[in-house]
């Protein structure tokens, strides 16, 4: 079984997030680069799994530049078979969605695989446009996913249950969590990753859809104020005038 993983790089939860230019650009200056944990933890080791049970190639595809190539070398060392960077600086979801289907196309994957957003931009759009493009169907969100042939059977979470889908292979799946338990790659795949294949591949031309105006960042909390408990009157008053609902 072919199962391409899409991965992405988004900076690690403790990086100091600023702007520049006017708040038009991200500032990565210091920051420290991670493969997207819905990428990584769920996508890619339920792919693993699936060629563990089943047999067959697990690839890993991005699209980004040369330094991204650390970010794909984790992936590797977690355990997918061979790595392709689609050689672009991505600024727009429908561009990234459709370098991944065209090198798709060419391929012939049975099962596309994405993590549910980037922690970063939580868009949830690419892999909805990915499946678009190769006119295959798409299962969001899904938390668990079971080959049976050329079918599959997902569950997905919904308002008050769980929600039972089955379709047939090709297809194109975000996964989040539930779907797999993260892997810690060992040493013996951190050496391995480094003589995996990586195929650099040239972008197709396609237009940006969209761009980002501005970024701004969230307003700062605020002081956490003590009440005494027996003053009922001032807790009334603070919750009235300056609680806010969120």
């Amino acid at each position: 079984m072919k199962i391409l993983v899409c991965i992405s790089k988004a900076p690690d939860t403790t990086s100091k997030i600023a702007f520049t230019e006017g708040n038009t650009k991200f500032d990565e200056n210091g920051v420290q680069y991670i493969v997207n944990p819905y990428d990584e933890w769920y996508a890619l080791v339920r792919a693993l799994e699936i060629k563990e049970a089943l047999g067959g190639n697990v690839t890993i595809i991005t699209v980004g530049t040369a330094a991204d190539e650390a970010v794909i070398r984790k992936a590797l060392a977690i355990g997918a078979d061979d790595a392709v960077r689609i050689d672009a600086d991505p600024k727009d979801a429908y561009y990234t969605a459709v370098q991944i289907a065209e090198y798709a196309k060419n391929n012939q994957f049975d099962l596309v695989l994405t993590g549910k957003e980037t922690i970063n931009y939580n868009g949830s759009q690419v892999g909805g446009m990915i499946a678009e493009a190769l006119d295959a169907p798409f299962i969001s969100v899904a938390t668990k996913l079971d080959v049976n042939g050329s079918n599959m059977t997902l569950e997905r979470e919904i308002a008050g249950g769980i929600e039972v889908v089955e379709t047939g292979l090709p297809a194109v799946v975000s996964c989040a969590k539930g779907m797999a338990e993260q892997r810690i790659p060992n040493m013996r795949g951190i050496m391995a990753a480094r003589t995996k294949p990586l195929q650099v591949v040239a972008p197709v031309s396609v237009e940006d859809m969209t761009s980002f105006v501005s970024y701004t960042m969230p307003n700062a909390k605020s002081a956490c104020k003590m009440i005494d408990p027996s003053n009922m009157d001032e807790l009334v008053e603070l919750l009235h005038n300056e609680a806010k609902v969120i």
